[in-house]
């Protein structure tokens, strides 16, 4: 076994740790050594890996929206934020907007959400049934009150794009990648984290970005219990017969939702609470698809009821039992060991603003930019949820 040193050692390599590591070192201020510790260095099960890859401002707490407007600013610019010499990275960023569709019981909610989004500079239309059809005439409007269109920056991308970006700007910034497992313990005033290579690497500073993977499983190494566990989303894709124009990631009042991809669609929903187990397995739950989710779909759109079933595959999320919300930063009380778990299905988008922010954090002691403290790991103590009503 040999013994290393690291300044930063980040577990988990994926989006949310590789964007960790890349602000890092591109920060001028910055000039220690940074180790990313990866368990899946395919990236075959990870969440980055098998997201459904969306970017929106359509929520309804202020901090979430202000960290995807900063995303947003950032996918739109990624060629020039992540080059590596002349090679510029693209991740087919389509804004072609949210809908999200209410009911008259949720009207208020709509309502009420959509005020705090323009209000921080959101582009978000508020339109009435007519309006609804006026702008998509293939939608069923017959139980709605109105629907939120995310008329510019909100939309879908290639997921996987970015977090490879991510990745190839940090390793060529001298990032060190190791495909390995890690474990971590208190050494000290610092941290050792123990590898299945055999190695182990002593630092002052661990950032916790493991996720679904074991995320909460290092949490518990290091004495911190996390409510934070594994869940299973399914995404199933299809054909439909009808070309429909300008087709938005269309979000029904029941949470099943549905965007375009290539010359198909993808779609999904989360399973009802009673049928949703802590889940670390990759099976397809068709049943989903057929007994909920077409039947939805085909409902709010017509066109849909005639459609050709293709490939399905499923992934997993931190889910954040508190409130659906990740923890952020420092962990009061135990020096050197940052989070960034729990992202709870948001963790794609949020990366830009979450890198950055941690990594301000890690070099100066405080966010310089967005305060991310809102997010913070000390709101579970404190019985202080962020109550998201917009959560899909």
């Amino acid at each position: 076994m040999s013994d290393r040193t690291a300044d930063v050692v980040i577990i988990g390599g994926a989006v949310m740790g590789s964007a960790v590591a890349c602000h890092l070192a591109m920060r001028d201020d910055f000039s220690g050594r940074i180790v990313v510790v990866e368990a899946d260095p395919a990236y075959e099960i990870c969440a980055s890996a098998r997201s459904a890859a969306s970017i929106r401002q359509q929520f309804s707490s202020a901090i979430n929206i202000e960290i995807s407007l900063y995303g947003i600013r950032f996918l739109r610019e990624i060629g020039a934020e992540l080059a590596v010499g002349e090679d510029r990275p693209a991740i087919d960023l389509h804004e072609g907007g949210y809908l999200f569709l209410a009911t008259p019981d949720k009207l208020d909610i709509l309502e009420e959400n959509h005020r705090l989004q323009q209000q921080l500079g959101a582009d978000i239309g508020l339109l009435d049934p007519a309006a609804l059809t006026a702008k998509f005439p293939w939608l069923n409007v017959s139980d709605l009150a109105a629907g939120c269109h995310g008329l510019t920056g909100e939309g879908w991308f290639d997921g996987y794009g970015l977090m490879q970006a991510f990745r190839k700007k940090a390793r060529s910034l001298g990032v060190d990648y190791l495909a390995a497992r890690g474990s971590v313990n208190r050494e000290g005033t610092g941290w050792q984290v123990s590898l299945s290579t055999g190695e182990t690497l002593s630092t002052p500073v661990v950032v916790n970005c493991a996720g679904a993977s074991g995320g909460a499983e290092i949490c518990r190494q290091a004495g911190l219990d996390v409510p934070i566990v594994t869940k299973k989303r399914c995404v199933f894709t299809f054909e439909c017969r009808d070309k429909l124009e300008r087709f938005p990631l269309l979000i029904d009042p029941t949470g099943t939702y549905a965007r375009p991809e290539g010359t198909g669609y993808i779609c999904g929903s989360a399973p009802p609470e009673h049928m949703d187990p802590d889940c670390t397995d990759f099976d397809v739950d068709y049943g989903l698809f057929e007994d909920h989710i077409w039947p939805v779909l085909a409902s709010r759109v017509p066109a849909f009821e005639a459609i050709r079933p293709g490939a399905a595959w499923a992934g997993s999320y931190d889910m954040n039992l508190f409130d659906h919300n990740a923890f952020l930063g420092a962990v009061p009380g135990m020096d050197g060991f940052y989070l960034a778990l729990g992202f709870s299905g948001h963790g794609l988008q949020q990366s830009p603003a979450v890198g950055r922010g941690l990594a301000e954090l890690i070099a100066t002691g405080g966010y310089q930019t967005l305060d991310l403290s809102p997010l913070a790991f000390d709101r579970l103590a404190a019985n202080a949820p962020i109550v998201e009503k917009n959560v899909v």
